[in-house]
């Protein structure tokens, strides 16, 4: 008994320690993006910059689906087959048995998505975005390749190689995108077209790095329950996919469907260059999302760690385990995006004056109040969404972030006004989509409450909901500062939210004890 609980426990500090640098990797990627996002407008122009966003959160959408659900698919079948105990071998023909469904689907998803991009910009009234789009399906190839190869490294719980081969890609993609993106602009191409093209490239030098560290695996093993056959495989992984589909066409299911009203408002209001016109706004609608998108990148670090050992705990059958997994993961996740919540909803105007200057600060500031607010809640519904389906309700997930789909994409279309260009449009997408995310949220909570028997605890979601009221209230009285000094100011607020955790008992020494455990290796 001793033994085993000593086991679990070197299970959660390994498990800790990966988080720290899954989290780390993360921190990370989070500040290159900043740059990469910050820098790309002043180089391809705020217009092409728009451009480049309409492509995005389509790309992204199928991209993000493939990586979450190939890691997630690819980590169980080999932490299934490395439980087995039966040497590195099982390990490695499970993954040859899951490259057997990646590659061709890699392939396949590409080709559709190339064969689709006429359809995306006959919606959006946008066919200059066209070209990018098929380009862009190269990412979708070679992406569908890369996370397999990320999801061994992450079943075999090799968290820092993991970290260490996204750090390498996310470096790799901004010097891609800045770089061809500046390129192309510079000789009057179309800037987005650039910085996809930067992407392409990028993925195709991150491919045979992963294929380095984690191997593709060994022929073999047909017959053993641990490798499972394409068909079973398949039937494993679409679930899972329908999870993350639901999840990431709710992150830019509005940014897509007010790409379509701008430029339908750009041409009622005659502008000179209506396309011109449409993707500065869209633009500006990019850079609230990338701050709104903050916590959600933060905790979407949690769920990567959380993922595996929910999993471990149901093949134990320890709903025990389960349920204190899953309340201290949402309750870390919850505490951790409510300071970064509070800061923007406190500050939205500087932070997007620091970021890309003036001009879309003054533009965006109200719709970043908002927004922020709507993703916070999408952060959190994005951690609900996994507790689901790293306990076998993939289908629970998605229909409730289908459902959340459907709900923002109703709300925007019947809340966007018919007559109004640009700001209001904004105000209007970013009030709707709150809206409907927070319903979304609530439908989250109570289904992983009632499977799992846990997820915030009250006093938890009470005391940061009441910190992120009062930044969001005070925020409008708050001075306005220069453009550098909103950094010392964000700090301070970041300072006084941590206070007002410690004040109010949420957070406290047992929890500094806790942190250092997880990066403290036993003696």
């Amino acid at each position: 008994m001793k033994g085993e609980v000593a086991a679990g426990d070197e299970r959660a500090r390994a498990a800790g320690r990966g988080g720290v640098a899954v989290l780390a990797a993360k921190a990370f990627f989070i500040v290159i993006g900043l740059v990469q996002q910050t820098v790309l407008p002043s180089l391809i122009g705020l217009a092409g910059y728009g451009a480049l966003s309409r492509v995005l959160a389509v790309a992204s959408v199928v991209n993000n689906v493939v990586v979450s659900s190939s890691i997630q698919g690819v980590s169980r079948t080999v932490a299934r087959a490395r439980a087995r105990a039966r040497g590195a071998l099982l390990e490695e023909q499970a993954l040859r048995a899951t490259l057997k469904v990646h590659v061709p689907l890699a392939l396949g998803l590409a080709l559709l998505f190339a064969a689709a991009a006429p359809l995306v910009g006959k919606f959006e009234h946008a066919p200059h975005v066209v070209a990018p789009l098929i380009v862009a399906s190269g990412v979708v190839a070679l992406y569908g390749l890369y996370a397999p190869l990320v999801g061994m490294l992450n079943g075999r719980a090799q968290f820092t190689r993991q970290a260490s081969l996204d750090m390498t890609f996310a470096v790799l993609r901004t010097i891609g995108m800045l770089g061809l993106g500046w390129a192309f602009a510079r000789r009057g191409m179309s800037g987005a077209l650039g910085a996809i093209s930067g992407f392409v490239l990028a993925a195709a030098c991150i491919v045979p790095l992963a294929a380095r560290r984690a191997g593709t695996g060994r022929p073999g093993g047909e017959g053993a329950p641990e490798v499972p056959s394409p068909r079973e495989y398949l039937a494993q992984l679409l679930p899972l996919a329908l999870a993350q589909l639901g999840t990431n066409v709710l992150m830019q299911i509005d940014i897509t469907v007010l790409g379509r009203f701008l430029s339908e408002g750009a041409l009622v209001t005659n502008a000179a260059d209506p396309a011109k016109a449409a993707d500065e706004w869209v633009g500006v609608y990019r850079a609230c999302q990338l701050f709104a998108f903050l916590p959600y990148q933060l905790l979407f670090s949690v769920t990567q760690v959380l993922f595996p050992m929910l999993a471990h705990a149901k093949s134990e059958g320890d709903t025990a385990a389960v349920a204190r997994y899953v309340a201290r993961g949402a309750r870390i996740a919850t505490i951790a995006g409510g300071l970064m919540v509070s800061v923007i909803v406190a500050v939205p105007g500087g932070l997007l004056e620091f970021a890309y200057g003036s001009e879309v600060a003054s533009r965006g500031h109200d719709t970043l109040r908002l927004l922020a607010l709507g993703q916070a809640a999408f952060a959190l519904l994005g951690v609900a969404m996994t507790v689901l389906a790293s306990l076998g309700r993939e289908r629970l997930a998605a229909s409730i972030t289908i459902c959340a789909c459907a709900a923002v994409c109703l709300a925007c279309f019947f809340a966007m006004p018919t007559d109004a260009f640009g700001r209001i449009q904004l105000i209007s997408t970013a009030a709707a989509t709150t809206s409907a995310l927070g319903l979304a949220l609530v439908a989250g909570v109570v289904a992983v409450v009632r499977v799992a028997g846990a997820f915030v605890p009250w006093k938890t979601a009470a005391r940061v909901g009441a910190a992120v009221a009062i930044a969001f209230v005070a925020g409008p009285s708050l001075p306005h500062v220069g453009r550098y000094a909103v950094v010392l100011l964000a700090g301070a607020l970041g300072v006084v939210y941590v206070v007002l955790m410690v004040v109010t008992g949420e957070l406290s020494r047992a929890d500094l004890e806790d942190v250092r455990g997880l990066v403290r290796r036993r003696k």
